[in-house]
Formats: structure tokens, sequence, C-alpha cells
């Protein structure tokens, strides 16, 4: 059966041939060992790093950014009981066994991060069980991920040029049930239903039934894996700070040019860039013409994450999270399990929602926090001591959040922006099995030292 897995097991290497291709040096000559240049300083590119270091493997990372993370970002929201939110990168699901292992491996400890879901719905309150889909819907929904697990490879390839919500609705889903999928997935995907692939929205259904995806996070802050890989590596091997602008390959040799003037030569390149960005860079050669139209092809999700720090935890429960129909979309507790009498929900809006909420004020920002809290916790703004809010559209070094990829495009985009380019490999989650996990970032990292020491 074609899913997303399998299809980019058939085109990379899995993170487990990865770490055995990396224990092995004979491909090379005697003594011989590549000098690397790893460009990003995200998960993607430390973990490649990582291990190329417990190989005894010449590395520099560079890293346009004055800080190390990437997407991956934390950030203290209350100094004095050392209150974190996340800005980026959130979960860690109880499948993502890679980030786990690793986890382990640098002594980080995962904290559960599963909530109970709240609906506010045409303006009614629902609690968690209170809500669901109608029995019709669920019927329809097991149909169709029964057919789908039976479709063959040509009609998987085919139900990726429709969309979720076309394929939805040709299948009689209508009403609440529509928009309650609509309100739900949207931010998974971080845009409308109406953009998702069927072929991806089905196969992360049909994959993800026995797990889930949203299951923990690293105590302290995910940015504590960054720093932690970062220490392993060598801080005097990582230079922030470092924009590449020019990539020259001549002969068996790679210049990297920085926007500083700094010039370093590799043997081998593994470029951690979003596609949002890697146009930005002079290559010479210039990149192959399919690869140019599919880093043009290639959308990144719009997603704003709208912190609000309380001086009390009005919603009483320490796994509260919260649908909505109105413009703040999502909300959930920031600071489940960290211990204190303060808390904070962020709002998380996506698409147009999120170049909405970006626009406004925070005075703007608050009062649709507050319209959507309001009906049932009443004056919340009273509980209000600080915001922090971050639009990742606006982020000049990534310029989105996660990548999106839309119809058709699965199967004829993907592969292109995976295939390196002379010394230059690609690594990031936007080649990865799953879009948006730090699990995936830190596969394709380490596949393409597989590819470099293989």
């Amino acid at each position: 059966m074609l899913t997303r897995r399998n299809f980019i097991e058939q085109a990379i290497i899995t993170p487990i041939q990865a770490v055995a291709a990396a224990k092995v040096f004979s491909f090379f000559p005697i003594n011989y060992k590549p000098k690397v240049i790893i460009i990003g300083a995200g998960l993607s590119g430390l973990a490649a790093g990582y291990l190329l270091s417990q190989k005894g493997i010449d590395l520099t990372v560079l890293e346009a950014r004055s800080r190390l993370g990437g997407r991956v970002y934390s950030q203290t929201i209350d100094e004095n009981e050392n209150l974190a939110v996340e800005l980026g990168a959130e979960w860690i699901g109880a499948s993502h066994q890679r980030v786990i292992s690793l986890c382990q491996e640098l002594g980080l400890e995962l904290h559960n991060n599963q909530f109970n879901t709240h609906l506010l719905y045409q303006g009614k309150y629902f609690r968690q069980n209170e809500w669901d889909f109608s029995d019709a819907c669920n019927n329809k929904l097991d149909n169709l991920l029964q057919a789908y697990s039976n479709l063959s490879e040509a009609n998987k390839m085919k139900l990726d040029k429709i969309d979720l919500w076309r394929y939805l609705v040709d299948n009689g889903i209508k009403d609440k049930d529509l928009d309650f999928i609509e309100l739900i997935k949207s931010t998974d995907f971080g845009e409308s239903i109406r953009f998702a692939s069927a072929f991806l929205a089905l196969d992360e259904y049909v994959e993800s039934q026995e797990t889930y995806h949203m299951d923990y996070k690293i105590k302290g802050g995910n940015s504590k894996l960054a720093k932690t890989l970062a220490e392993k590596i060598g801080r005097d091997k990582i230079l922030l700070n470092r924009q590449v602008v020019a990539i020259e390959q001549t002969g068996r040799s790679v210049i990297i040019t920085c926007a500083n003037g700094d010039k370093l030569a590799a043997d081998k390149v593994i470029c951690t860039l979003p596609t949002t960005v890697m146009k930005d860079i002079r290559w010479n050669p210039v990149l192959p013409a399919d690869k140019l139209e599919a880093i043009d092809a290639l959308q990144y999700s719009r997603i704003n994450k709208y912190a609000t720090l309380y001086n009390r935890r009005f919603w009483q429960d320490e796994s509260f999270d919260l649908i909505t129909d109105g413009p703040a979309h999502y909300f959930y507790h920031a600071t489940k399990n960290q211990v204190s009498t303060k808390g904070a929900l962020v709002s998380y809006t996506i698409g147009d929602k999120a170049d909405i909420f970006a626009r406004q004020s925070n005075a703007g920002r608050n009062a649709l926090v507050e319209s959507a809290l309001k009906p049932i916790f009443g004056d919340t703004e009273q509980y209000a001591l600080k915001q922090i809010n971050h639009y990742w559209g606006n982020d000049e070094f990534a310029r989105g959040s996660y990548a999106f990829y839309g119809k058709n495009q699965w199967f004829n985009v993907r592969p292109i922006l995976q295939r390196k380019f002379k010394h230059v490999h690609f690594a990031g989650e936007h080649i990865a099995d799953w879009q948006g996990y730090m699990e995936g970032a830190i596969e394709t990292g380490e596949a393409a030292v597989a590819a470099i020491l293989g």
C-alpha cells in the first residue's frame, strides 16, 4: 500500500539506516573524512551536526539568526517563575521514535502535553465529551478510511489532485460535521482543508489511528533540545549571524559566502533552509530548472501564536484546549505541567485568521481573545499580565511556519526538493514524512549525513 511513509522510504534513507551508514567509512580513502558545512542551526542541521561530530567529521554550522533552534522557539513568558511557552514547534508524538530516543540519550525529560478538547460553536459552549461528529458522519469517515486503504497506487495519486473539502462534500459530509472537520484539521495543516490534498489528509488519518502526534513536550521548553545538541557538537563549531548569500561549487569543493563577507570551504554541504529563503542564495552553478520550479511551487502554512500570561488559571483544567469558530480559532494551555498559580493560554490561528491576528495591535489581539473567551469565562482581561506574539509569515528567515503540500504536489514536488545538487544535500521538515514536526526535521538531517558518508 502506497502511503507517505513508504513513498519516502523508497526515496531516502531512514534514520536507522542513517545511523548505521554513519558508522561506515569504507567508501572513503584511508584516513579521509570530508569537511562538511551545514546551513541552518534548526533541529535538522543540529541533528546532522551531532551525528557527524560523533564520527569525528570536521564540520561547521552556519546560522543566519542570532539564536539556535530555527522554528523551535521557546520563550520565557514569566522570568520570576520560569514559565515557558512555545512560539514554534510544540508537540512530540508518541510515534516519534527518533526524537524520543534522542531526548532519552541527551537526558531531556518529556512531559505529557495532551489536551481535553472543548468547543465553542455558534455561541454555544461544549465541554469535553459533550460534542462529536454525527453518527452518520463517523460511519462515512470510517468507510472512507477503509476504502482508502484498498485504493491502488494510481488512484491514490489521483486522490492527491483533489482537495479534502471537495472530497468530503462529494462523499456526503456536510453542515456541522463539515464545519467541525474544517476547524479541527485546519490546525494540523496550518491552512484551510479547501487547500489540503485529500490524499495527504486521509493518509494522515490512516497512519495516526493507532498513534497520535500531540503527546509530549520537553520539560523546560523544546529549545532545550537544540541547545543540548549544540553543546554536544561544540559551540565553537556553530557560527551565528552568518546568513549564507552564495554557494559556489567548483570541482570537488564548495565555497560558501556569508553576508558579513566570511568565506568557508567544504567538501560537502547540507542545506536545511526552508524553500522560502533558498532562492535568496546565489547558486553557481544555478539550481536545475525543475528544482527552482519546485521551490516556487511549495507553500508554507500561515500560523500566528499569541500567548497571554494570566495571574490565575481560570480555565481550571491543566489539559484545557478549546476549538472556536471565531477569529481566535484555537486555544490551549501553554504552561501545562509548569508549577505556578499563573498560567498562559495561546491563541493559535491559521491561514487568513493568522494574517488578521498578525496585522492587529496588541490591543486588537487582546480584544479578539477576550471576545472568544468571554462567553465561557466572563471578563478574562482582568487577569491578563503579559502578551507575546509571533507570526511566522513575518519571520525573516522562515517566511512561514512549516511546509504545506497542496493538491497534486506530494508525488511531484517533494522528490525534486529532496534530490541533492552536486555536493549539496538537502534536509528539513519540508522533505520529511510529516511536515511541521521535530521528528521529520531530525530524520532528514540524519538521512543527509547517511547520504554523505555512504
